[in-house]
Parts: C-alpha cells; sequence; structure tokens
C-alpha cells in the first residue's frame, strides 16, 4: 500500500504588511496647532485697487439668508434669515483690508450673471456708490462689477446700468428690514469716482489701523 503524501509545512510568515508613510504635510497638520486664514486680513485686495479688487462673498444672489463676516474666527455665520419677502439682488459681500467708521470692512454688491457661493473671493470692479442711512448710521454700499464676467465687465459707470436695475437695488435696501422695525434711507447713487474715493479711503482707515495696533 502507498503511503500517504505530506504536504510540506508552509513556513510561517513573519513579515508584517507594511503601509505607506502618511504624507508630511498632513501629519504636520496633526502634530501642530494650525491658523486659517482670515478673509479680511489675510487677503488682499488687489493691485487694481481702489478701481478693481477682491471682494469676499457673504450672501448669494437670490438668497434670503443673511450671512456675514465674523469677525473674531474669519469664518461666514448665518446672522438671520430676512424679516420680509425679499431676496438679495446680486451677489453681496466686503473688501478685504478696508475699514469703515462702523469698524467693519466696506460692503460691495456685485452685479454680474450667476449666484456666487458665500465664503468665495472674486475680482470686483466699481462703477458707482449707493450712499444709505441704516438706522441713522452711515452705511453707504459699493455699487460694482464682475470684473471677470463677460456680460457685465466692460461697464465703466452706474449710469450705464438701466434704470429699472437701479430700483431694484434701491427699493431691496429700502424695504429689506421693514418688517423688523428698522429705518433705511438710500440716497442718490453717485459715479464712479466717488465710489473710487470711498474705497481709498476706507483702505486708508485700514492701513492706520494696522499700524496703530503695531504701536500697541
Amino acid at each position: 500500500m502507498t503511503p500517504p503524501i505530506e504536504a510540506p509545512n508552509k513556513p510561517v510568515s513573519t513579515h508584517k504588511t507594511s503601509y505607506p508613510p502618511l504624507n508630511e504635510r498632513i501629519l504636520s497638520s496633526m502634530t501642530r496647532k494650525s491658523v486659517a486664514a482670515h478673509p479680511w486680513h489675510d487677503l488682499e485686495i488687489g493691485p487694481g485697487a481702489p478701481t478693481i479688487f477682491n471682494c469676499v462673498v457673504e450672501i448669494s444672489k437670490g438668497g434670503k439668508v443673511k450671512y456675514e463676516l465674523d469677525k473674531k474666527t474669519g469664518m461666514i455665520k448665518v446672522d438671520r434669515i430676512l424679516y420680509s419677502s425679499v431676496v438679495y439682488p446680486h451677489n453681496y459681500g466686503f473688501i478685504p483690508r478696508t475699514l469703515c467708521e462702523d469698524n467693519d470692512p466696506l460692503d460691495v454688491l456685485v452685479i454680474m450673471q450667476e449666484p456666487v457661493l458665500p465664503g468665495c473671493f472674486l475680482r470686483a470692479k466699481a462703477i458707482g456708490l449707493m450712499p444709505m442711512i441704516d438706522q441713522g448710521e452711515k452705511d453707504d454700499k459699493i455699487i460694482a462689477v464682475c470684473a471677470d464676467d463677460p456680460e457685465y465687465r466692460h461697464y465703466t459707470d452706474i449710469k450705464e446700468l438701466p434704470p429699472h436695475r437701479l430700483a431694484e437695488i434701491r427699493r431691496f435696501f429700502e424695504d429689506y428690514k421693514k418688517n423688523e422695525n428698522k429705518e433705511v434711507a438710500v440716497n442718490d447713487f453717485l459715479p464712479a469716482s466717488d465710489a473710487f474715493e470711498v474705497v481709498q479711503h476706507s483702505m486708508d482707515l485700514y492701513a492706520d489701523y494696522i499700524v496703530e495696533s503695531l504701536r500697541r
């Protein structure tokens, strides 16, 4: 009788499975405290200011959620839902490295074809100024077009816009706080030259603020 054939003994593997090393940048971010960029202070205004400048979008065109910059963290937070049955007629945000008398960055309304997500930034070109009084305090808005939108980038002054477009913008800002029993007054729109002066003034105020902060 033929003896059974014994299967050869399989050697026990002592090899450990090797995993690819962690990416150094990932490992670095895990082992140290990182600081997020602040859109007001860390984003440059751009070399074309005060005519063409970067703008951080807080509220999308057609939106009813009132987002705004949280100045402490640099994040975009939900401030409130608009009380009135209106929506923002255009993308709305602020110009980085600017400062106004109310201690906020300068506001800007950007006319363009599409809504832009909150927190994104784009290049805007100032074409006018909307002087506004909000609850007794000055709260002017720069009216701009997207400098990279082929439908609007050729505009150079607010008088080139259709009158109905300006009427819509005015009516929105006159009405959007009425159900909060807050009074807003919108004065006559001013040309691009006035907008340039306001942007430059806000840039100068911001620069003065930085210098004063460094002295402390």
